[in-house]
């Protein structure tokens, strides 16, 4: 079992992200995070959740770190009698907000993997993202990461902006190098529906060229591409999410899933604090389930099984393994370009 936690609390919200988050209202804090334990304590009622059974813990957002360390002490309190002894427990965090000491306590806590949104190291391309920090920060922020005991440090970035080229992307590749990290999340430019960078076609440029020479430059500099768009040290949550394993979401916007369901979580916060009990359930069919493990195992080194596989499918995988688009191992079929994943799927999935 997997757990997710998300913290919708920012300092300001980036132009880009359609994620559920809010900015400010510090004054819900307390109340958040009590309802937040009372959704993890019903959740772990209704699904028979055992002691030391979760494998992984994911703190997403939102921003975690614009929330001030002593609010995770209880959370951490109630949630650790459930997790595993070697428990991989991840939170995201900004370069501006994670100081030293949000950092050394939270490693106290037994977070062990901090995953640092930086976006970029040019100032321009972080002023275009809405980021509040800048490249110093990046910098300052991983360095008090390994000073607090960090070992297992990600930092995300994005690319396919109007500002990338070859040569500024292999200066973002050169700075994380510098940094020395275990991994590195790199993230294509989205012009969700319902943000500000919504339709604006000219803030994107979508080149595929670019896209294969930053995937060049991140394996050179040591960091294996296990996913469209991970690179490094394989983060274990991450990979149940694409294995198809079942995972509690607690927190606002969250969602989870659980056998043949998945379960929303209310995406206004003070109806989540209000009721954190309420969630909307999606009934997956069987066909809804092989269509993701199909997508989700094109995507990354968890391959497609065979034997999810109908006839007609088999045949088309076959295809593509004869095109050399496929490798075909251990019953697996296993994608060589994961930027070409998702047209593949489709084209397996019929």
């Amino acid at each position: 079992m997997l757990l997710y936690a998300h913290i919708p609390f920012c300092e300001s919200k980036c132009p880009y992200c359609a994620f559920g988050s809010v900015v400010g209202k510090s004054e819900l804090y307390s109340q958040y995070f009590k309802a937040l334990i009372d959704d993890f304590k019903a959740q772990v009622q209704n699904f028979n959740v055992e002691k030391k059974s979760i494998s992984t813990l994911f703190i997403g957002g939102g921003t975690p770190s614009a929330v001030g360390a002593l609010f995770y002490e209880d959370f951490f309190a109630q949630i650790s009698p459930f997790l595993k002894d070697e428990c991989e427990i991840t939170s995201e965090a900004n370069p501006n907000s994670a100081t030293y000491n949000w950092l050394k306590s939270m490693r106290s806590y037994g977070v062990n993997r901090i995953s640092f949104g930086a976006q970029s190291f040019f100032e321009d391309k972080l002023k275009f993202l809405g980021r509040l920090h800048d490249k110093k920060q990046v910098f300052t922020a991983v360095q008090n990461a390994k000073k607090a005991g960090f070992k297992n440090i990600n930092v995300d970035i994005i690319y396919s902006t109007k500002f990338d080229t070859k040569k500024r992307l292999s200066q973002e590749v050169l700075n994380l190098k510098e940094l020395g990290l275990t991994h590195v999340s790199a993230y294509s430019l989205t012009l969700e529906p319902k943000t500000p960078f919504f339709g604006k076609t000219s803030y994107k440029k979508d080149s595929p060229i670019l896209a294969k020479f930053l995937i060049n430059e991140l394996e050179n500099i040591g960091l294996k591409q296990y996913e469209i768009s991970n690179f490094g040290q394989i983060c274990r949550h991450n990979l149940g999410y694409w294995q198809g394993k079942n995972y509690l979401a607690i927190g606002a916007y969250a969602i989870g899933f659980v056998g043949s369901q998945r379960f929303y979580n209310q995406s206004n916060l003070n109806d989540y604090i209000d009721n954190p009990y309420k969630k909307d359930i999606e009934n997956l069919s069987p066909n809804d389930k092989k269509l993701e493990r199909i997508f989700l195992g094109a995507r990354s080194i968890v391959g497609i099984g065979a034997e999810i596989l109908d006839e007609s499918q088999l045949k088309r995988a076959e295809i593509l393994t004869k095109a050399k688009k496929l490798v075909f191992k251990d019953d697996k079929f296993y994608v060589k370009n994961y930027l070409l994943a998702d047209e593949i799927a489709l084209f397996i999935a019929g």
